[in-house]
C-alpha cells in the first residue's frame, strides 16, 4: 500500500517542528523526490510562507489557536501554491483536505478548506 505523498511531507513536517535538530530521513517512496522537495522547500522558505500568511489571513487565522498539524498543512500547501506551478490548484486542495481526515476532525477540515481556497487566490498570483 502506497501512503499518500502528503501524509508523508506532514508527518516529517510535525517531526521537525517538534526537534528541529532531528535529521530528516526520506525513505525509499515512489514519490520521494516530491516529497524531499515540499518538506525542504517549506522549511527553507518558512518565513516567506508565515508572512505571507499573516498578512494575507490576519483576520481569518490565529496563530496561537491553530493546531500545529493544520499549520504545517497550510503552510505545505502554500508552499505547493507558490513553487510547484505545474500542480493545479483545486488537486493541491483536495490532496491536503484528503490529509486531513488522517489528522484531524471534520470542523478543523472546514476550516482548512475555506483558508486554502483564500491562499490559493494569493500566493499564485503574488508570487508568479
Amino acid at each position: 500500500m502506497i501512503i499518500n505523498p502528503r501524509v508523508v511531507v506532514i508527518q516529517k513536517l510535525y517531526s521537525y517542528f517538534l526537534n528541529k535538530d532531528s535529521e530528516i530521513i526520506f525513505p525509499k517512496h515512489r514519490y520521494k523526490k516530491f516529497i524531499k522537495d515540499v518538506v525542504n522547500g517549506t522549511i527553507e522558505r518558512q518565513q516567506l510562507i508565515e508572512n505571507l500568511i499573516d498578512n494575507k489571513l490576519k483576520d481569518d487565522v490565529n496563530k496561537n489557536k491553530t493546531d500545529l498539524i493544520v499549520k504545517l498543512m497550510m503552510m505545505a500547501a502554500t508552499y505547493e501554491f507558490m513553487f510547484m506551478h505545474k500542480i493545479p490548484i483545486k488537486v493541491v486542495i483536495t490532496e491536503y483536505l484528503k490529509v486531513c481526515d488522517s489528522f484531524v476532525d471534520q470542523s478543523r477540515k472546514s476550516f482548512l478548506n475555506a483558508v486554502l481556497d483564500k491562499l490559493s487566490k494569493v500566493s499564485r498570483i503574488d508570487y508568479k
